[in-house]
């Protein structure tokens, strides 16, 4: 083969991968570290040599994304499965046993939720602290207490979302609602209720800001299709984005944007593909997409970028300043996009796969859905397909 052929190759390999360019050092190499599950599942996952995975939680649903409380305890979502139900939960996690890699006890917070995704907790003015639950439904919040079992107050609904929508099967209605607090504003961002479309609502394909109280609210960011991720660090609001389905197998790319107070992203009308920002020819508009921010990350298509968590500079860690996303999947297996979990360098670039083989021959292992930092290079991260929570740590 010729070296320009080559050199094409290489480049069409790091751009299915959705890989611009290393983040710093080399991304180390991945061996097979063996799963074994309480239901008698055996597999293989591919980590760094010098990490070690452990199954900390089994026997949830489709468990989602995390919140610490006040008194530092673990708080997690749980769906329950992929309808439009209202047998949601939220979990406690609590008594962890770092040696173990166990929690103690795992008890249910809040039962009967309608697809709860997120939470958040938050401390007012007074000293007050709130737990706040994300439904498709409406935003809730709860007195919380250092400590309880059960909420500390009947909830305090805050906001109300559209609940109506096509079905998982239209690629539409996107049924989550996700949390983050930053600089003493609250964020959430609500899905579109299609594939592609004009929107008869402007709180849809949106990210919304407003007061922990629910007072001013207001559209802070829109043309986001599906703004499944958000983390507020340092002043700064990131999301993930979840691209149209209807552009092929290999467009549009998944995104994450570094989000901008009144931006509109392009959705249905624009969307991003190996660093062009294109027209979706179903949603031709005058003057175009050329206004359309540019993502600070890009994944393959169709990976579904998710949740995120910041690792920040420290001497001598194999994570420091990066953020890991877990990319969730797609539906077409033979892609093989998605099923990981990445870095993402400070400046956007890619440092390379972190953790994969949750697909592999065709089979489906599971679906990274949130990452939560713990420690220096540890990290609690949901499978919402097998209703695990795995705990990578350096190894012992």
């Amino acid at each position: 083969m010729k070296p320009r052929h080559l050199l094409r190759l290489a480049a069409s390999l790091l751009a299915c991968i959705g890989f611009a360019g290393a983040a710093g050092a080399a991304p180390a190499a991945l061996t097979p570290h063996r799963i074994a599950l309480d239901d008698g599942r055996s597999f293989s996952l591919n980590l760094p040599a010098e990490l070690e995975i452990v199954p900390a939680v089994q026997g949830l649903k489709r468990v989602r994304f995390f919140a610490r409380s006040p008194d530092g305890r673990l708080f997690v979502t749980d769906m329950h499965d992929l309808s439009d139900n209202r047998r949601g939960r939220v979990y406690a996690l609590d008594d962890w046993d770092e040696q173990r890699a166990r929690f103690g006890k795992v008890s249910v917070y809040l039962d009967k939720q309608r697809n709860p995704n997120s939470v958040a907790f938050h401390t007012d003015a007074q000293g007050r602290s709130w737990l706040y639950v994300a439904n498709t439904d409406k935003l809730q919040r709860y007195r919380y207490r250092n400590g309880d079992l059960k909420p500390s107050s009947e909830p305090e609904t805050l906001a109300s979302f559209p609940d109506y929508g096509l079905s998982y099967k239209y690629g539409g209605w996107h049924l989550t609602r996700t949390l983050a607090f930053g600089d003493g504003k609250l964020y959430v961002s609500v899905g579109s209720s299609c594939n592609a479309c004009i929107e008869k609502e402007d709180v849809r394909a949106a990210i919304l800001q407003m007061n922990p109280d629910g007072s001013e609210r207001r559209i802070y960011a829109q043309g986001l299709r599906n703004a499944v991720g958000l983390l507020f660090r340092d002043g700064q609001l990131y999301a993930t984005n979840q691209g149209a389905d209807h552009l092929g197998d290999q467009k549009p790319d998944e995104t994450m944007f570094a989000v901008r107070d009144g931006a509109d992203y392009g959705w249905p009308f624009c969307y991003h593909s190996k660093g062009r920002t294109l027209t979706d020819p179903k949603f031709p508009r005058k003057p175009g997409c050329t206004a359309v921010p540019k993502p600070f990350a890009s994944f393959p298509s169709h990976a579904s970028a998710l949740g995120l968590s910041w690792f920040p500079p420290a001497d001598g860690a194999l994570l420091r300043n990066e953020y890991l996303v877990a990319l969730h999947g797609g539906s077409k297996l033979s892609l093989d996009h998605g099923y990981r979990i990445v870095r993402v360098g400070a400046d956007g670039r890619s440092g390379g796969e972190l953790v994969n083989g949750f697909l592999a021959k065709g089979k489906v292992h599971g679906r990274p859905c949130d990452v939560l930092r713990n420690g220096r290079d540890s990290f609690f991260f949901s499978d919402d397909k097998s209703g695990v929570i795995y705990y990578v740590r350096p190894k012992r």
